[in-house]
């Protein structure tokens, strides 16, 4: 026997068949994704939310939702993985007739997930999710292996043939729902920053939100202070013809080139699109801007700082998998603390400190 034949026999019986499910496991992956858009697109968590506070049945959750009438017996199968998924919690419902042959009917209620996805929730992930599993962005993840066997920047580039931000400019449709799911992430990050960090904002009198798209974290900051001045700071072709009111204005330029000055700046899932080099040249702008004026300020950024919570947490699998998102999509990446204190010394700042408050993300501050 040779030495392969030797360590599949190593590997019978039961450690075998683990083998093969794991990599079921892993193979079937994506019909988690689906199933929860399905989900989504069907109303789900808003039919069970209408129905008020009690488990609703689910002959009743069947009647609520608009279906094929050959397709009503499926939902069943389509709860009961969202329910192993957490999305849902299935409850036993008495029998209404007392009759022993009357089969015992399941109802569902909500999680504290399935409430993030009910439409009118102000921190909904709905947008966001829909907009990472559209077709355009779903596609060059099977071109993967292609393009590691070609010149193209990005997997994304090899399947559409331009780069994402490109794409995004000439298809209106897609471009829209990336923004809205950007926007929705922004609430639910700022809904917890201001309500559990806001000293984080304390002694800043001006702020520009770099990259701040449309407005909606520099809205909700300059709602929540309105002692400070501040900056919704993007490109013509984002912010050109949006007007500012209040505390808060909007200013078109280029990050590359030159940055609005004031006391701090945020950068709210920035960095993770651009390579290093790309991002050394960013936070030296920053600490131009946040210099020029004599006054020391800082600079915030929310991006992921991978691993920091530990490679055995929860939250580490899916930091890798937007590591690979971003890989995929733009050519940016998401860092370690060693990679992100390299680019700060890079970049001529004295000092950082990472406070990790947004879930998944962490807040750092950056210092001159």
């Amino acid at each position: 026997m040779n030495l392969e034949g030797g360590k599949m026999a190593a590997i019978a019986g039961n450690e075998l068949l683990e083998a093969q499910a794991h990599i079921w496991n892993h193979l079937f992956n994506f019909i988690n994704s689906m199933t929860l858009k399905c989900a989504i697109q069907l109303g789900i968590p808003d039919a069970i939310h209408r129905h008020g506070p009690h488990p609703m049945p689910l002959s009743r959750l069947v009647s609520a939702l608009q279906l094929h009438p050959n397709k009503t017996q499926f939902i069943y199968r389509l709860m009961r993985l969202l329910t192993h998924s957490g999305f849902f919690v299935a409850q036993k419902l008495p029998k209404n007739s007392g009759l022993e042959e009357e089969e015992e009917e399941e109802g569902y209620v909500l999680t504290n997930s399935s409430r993030l996805l009910l439409k009118h929730n102000p921190c909904a992930v709905t947008p966001f999710l829909l907009s990472m599993l559209q077709p355009a962005l779903v596609e060059p993840w099977q071109l993967l292996s292609t393009w590691f066997q070609s010149e193209d920047r990005t997997p994304f580039h090899t399947a559409h043939g331009m780069p994402f931000w490109e794409f995004l400019g000439n298809k209106v449709k897609d471009g829209e729902g990336f923004n809205a799911g950007m926007a929705s992430d922004a609430r639910l990050v700022m809904s917890v920053l201001l309500d559990k960090h806001k000293g984080v904002f304390d002694g800043v009198a001006s702020l520009v939100d770099v990259g701040g798209g449309t407005g909606t974290v520099g809205k909700a900051i300059a709602e929540a202070f309105p002692q400070i001045e501040c900056t919704v700071f993007d490109l013509p072709q984002v912010v050109g013809e949006l007007k500012g009111e209040g505390n808060l204005k909007y200013v078109e330029g280029d990050m590359f080139k030159a940055i609005p000055p004031a006391d701090a700046l945020l950068l709210k899932w920035i960095l993770h699109d651009w390579s290093d080099q790309e991002c050394v040249k960013i936070l030296k702008n920053c600490k131009a801007a946040i210099t020029s004026n004599g006054y020391k300020g800082k600079v915030m950024v929310i991006d992921m700082v991978v691993g920091y919570k530990g490679k055995e947490s929860d939250s580490y699998e899916t930091q890798l998998f937007y590591e690979m998102l971003m890989m995929i999509l733009v050519g940016g990446k998401e860092r370690e603390e060693k990679e992100w204190a390299k680019l700060i010394e890079e970049a001529g700042f004295s000092g950082y400190n990472i406070l990790p408050i947004v879930g998944l993300r962490s807040l750092i501050e950056i210092y001159p």
